[in-house]
C-alpha cells in the first residue's frame, strides 16, 4: 500500500514538472529574452514541508548528527543543479539546495543519504581542499575523488551514485576504500588521461534549457561551490566547527567522529604534504610517447604514438640534524614525499645539515634513509641554499624547527622551496624565507619505527579511515 510519503512526493514531482514545462513554454515564446524560473511559495512550501520530515527521520535516527546539522542549514530549491542536492557557503551559513525533479525521484531513505553527503563534504572540508586542487587536476576527477570518499560511509544511496565500486569497474582499477581524497583524484587523474577523447561528446542534459537540470551529472554536481561567499580558511573551519559542536547531541559513529576530531585539531590550511603536491605540479615538464593513446594532432595515423604528461623532478630533502627534529618526524615526512613524487620521474637528495652540510646522499625507498650523524651544533640555513645553487634541483623541502639565522647569506636561485617547520617548532627565523612555510604537525613516537604507515601528520585524516573493529 502506497504511504502517505510517496503519494506526496508523486504529487509534488508532478507540480515541479509543471513548472519546467511552463517556464520551457515561456522561454521559447520569448527566445530573446531572460526569464528565471518562477517557484510558487505554495510548491516551496509544500517541498520543504516533506523536506522536515525527512529532517525529522534524520533526528530520530542513532546517528542524529544529519539531522540536527540540516537544521542549522538554509534551504532553497534550484532547478539548475544536476544532482539531487548540493551546499555552499553564503551569509554566514551553510546552505543546501534541492533540485526537486531530481531529490523527488528518491525514496525517503535515499532522500536521507544524499543530505548526509552533502554534510560529509562539509565536515570533511572539501569545499577548501577541492578548491587547492584546480588547475592541476580536471573537475571530473576531483569530483569522483571527493564523491567516493563520503560514498563509502553512506547506504541507501541513489542507483547512480558515484561510488569506488563503480569507479573501480568503470576504469578496471584496483584502489582500495578509505584512503583520502587527494590519494584518488591523483590515481583517477591518470585514468582520465589514458582514456580516449570523445570528440562528439555525450549530452548528459536531455533538455536545451540552461536553468534545467533533469539529469545526475558527477561533472557538474560541485559547480554551485563557485557560488560561494569568498571567505578564508580558517574563518569556514570556524564555522564548520561551531555547525558541528551544535549537532552533537548524542553518540555518533566512528567514522564521523574521526572526521570531526581531524576538524578540530587541524589548523584551517592545507598541509604541508597537499603544497607539495601542487609544487611538483610546476616542476620541469617532459612529454612520454605512448602506444595505449592516439596522437591528439593526427587521431587517424595510428603508426604515430600519443603522449602523456610526464615530469623530471630534481629534490632536494634537506634535514637540520642539530636534534630539533625526531627520527618518528622525519621518517614520516620522507615517506610522505616519496610517495608523492613516485609518479614522476624523480631523484631525490638528501642533505644532512646543522652550521654546516655534514652528509648528502641518495634515496629512492624509506629503506635508504641513514641513520641521522649525531652531531649537536647550532643551525645555519645558508650552507644548504650554497650547496642547492649549484646543483639543478627543481625544488628544496627543508625540515628544521625554525632556529637559525634571521637572513640568508645567498639567493636561491631556480628551485622552488617549501619549509616544513618540526611540531616542536614555533616559527621560521628568516625575515625572507623565498618560499612556502608550512607546519609540521607531531606525530606518535613509536619505539619500532619499521612500520609508520599507520601515523598521519596532515591534518585530515577523516577521508582515511577504515572502521574500527
Amino acid at each position: 500500500m502506497e504511504s502517505y510519503f510517496d503519494k506526496k512526493t508523486k504529487e509534488l514531482y508532478d507540480k515541479a514538472d509543471k513548472i519546467i514545462d511552463t517556464y520551457a513554454v515561456l522561454k521559447a515564446n520569448h527566445k530573446d529574452e531572460k526569464f528565471e524560473i518562477d517557484i510558487p511559495q505554495d510548491f516551496k512550501n509544500e517541498f520543504f514541508s516533506l523536506v522536515d520530515k525527512v529532517n525529522l527521520s534524520l533526528m530520530e535516527e542513532k546517528d542524529n548528527f544529519y539531522g540536527y546539522f540540516l537544521f542549522q542549514m538554509s534551504r532553497e530549491i534550484r532547478f539548475d543543479i544536476s544532482s539531487p542536492t548540493a551546499v555552499n557557503f553564503k551569509g554566514a551559513k551553510y546552505v543546501i539546495y534541492f533540485n526537486p525533479i531530481i531529490f523527488l525521484n528518491l525514496n525517503m531513505r535515499q532522500m536521507e543519504s544524499t543530505i548526509k553527503h552533502e554534510i560529509l563534504h562539509i565536515v570533511s572540508m572539501h569545499l577548501v581542499r577541492a578548491k587547492e586542487l584546480k588547475g592541476k587536476y580536471s573537475t571530473l576527477a576531483i569530483n569522483i575523488a571527493m564523491d567516493i570518499v563520503v560514498n563509502k560511509y553512506l547506504d541507501y544511496l541513489p542507483p547512480y551514485s558515484t561510488t569506488l565500486e563503480w569507479l573501480n569497474s568503470k576504469y578496471s582499477l584496483n584502489l582500495e576504500p578509505y584512503e583520502t581524497f587527494e590519494y584518488y583524484v591523483e590515481k583517477i587523474q591518470i585514468e582520465l588521461d589514458l582514456q580516449e577523447e570523445d570528440e562528439d561528446g555525450e549530452e548528459n542534459d536531455s533538455n536545451n534549457n540552461e536553468n534545467i537540470e533533469t539529469d545526475y551529472n558527477p561533472e557538474k554536481t560541485h559547480d554551485i561551490w563557485e557560488d560561494s561567499n569568498d571567505i578564508d580558511e580558517k574563518t569556514l573551519k570556524e564555522f564548520t566547527e561551531k555547525f558541528t559542536n551544535i549537532s552533537q547531541k548524542g553518540k555518533i559513529p566512528e567514522y564521523l567522529q574521526g572526521m570531526i576530531s581531524s576538524l578540530k585539531n587541524s589548523k584551517g590550511e592545507l598541509p604541508w604534504n597537499l603544497y607539495l603536491k601542487k609544487l611538483m605540479g610546476t616542476v620541469e615538464s617532459n612529454k612520454k610517447k605512448t602506444i595505449t593513446r592516439r596522437n591528439r594532432r593526427q587521431p587517424n595515423r595510428l603508426d604515430l604514438r600519443g603522449e602523456l604528461r610526464g615530469h623530471k623532478a630534481e629534490i632536494a630533502v634537506a634535514l637540520d640534524i642539530s636534534g630539533s627534529i625526531s627520527d618518528e618526524e622525519f621518517k614520516q615526512a620522507i615517506k610522505e614525499v616519496l610517495n608523492i613524487v613516485k609518479n614522476y620521474n624523480h631523484e631525490i637528495t638528501i642533505i644532512e645539515c646543522d652550521n654546516e652540510i655534514r652528509r648528502a646522499y641518495k634515496v629512492k625507498t624509506v629503506k635508504d634513509i641513514k641513520d641521522r650523524i649525531n652531531t649537536r651544533g647550532g643551525t645555519k640555513f645558508t650552507p644548504v641554499f650554497e650547496y642547492s645553487n649549484n646543483k639543478k634541483f627543481n625544488l628544496l623541502v627543508y625540515f628544521t624547527d625554525g632556529e637559525g639565522e634571521g637572513k640568508l647569506q645567498v639567493i636561491p636561485r631556480g628551485y622552488k622551496i617549501l619549509w616544513v617547520i618540526s611540531g616542536r617548532g614555533d616559527k621560521l627565523s628568516l625575515i625572507e624565507p623565498y618560499g612556502l612555510v608550512k607546519k609540521l604537525s607531531k606525530v606518535e613516537i613509536k619505539e619500532d619505527t619499521s612500520d609508520i604507515s599507520v601515523v598521519r601528520d596532515d591534518g585530515y585524516s577523516m577521508a582515511n579511515q577504515s572502521p574500527i573493529l
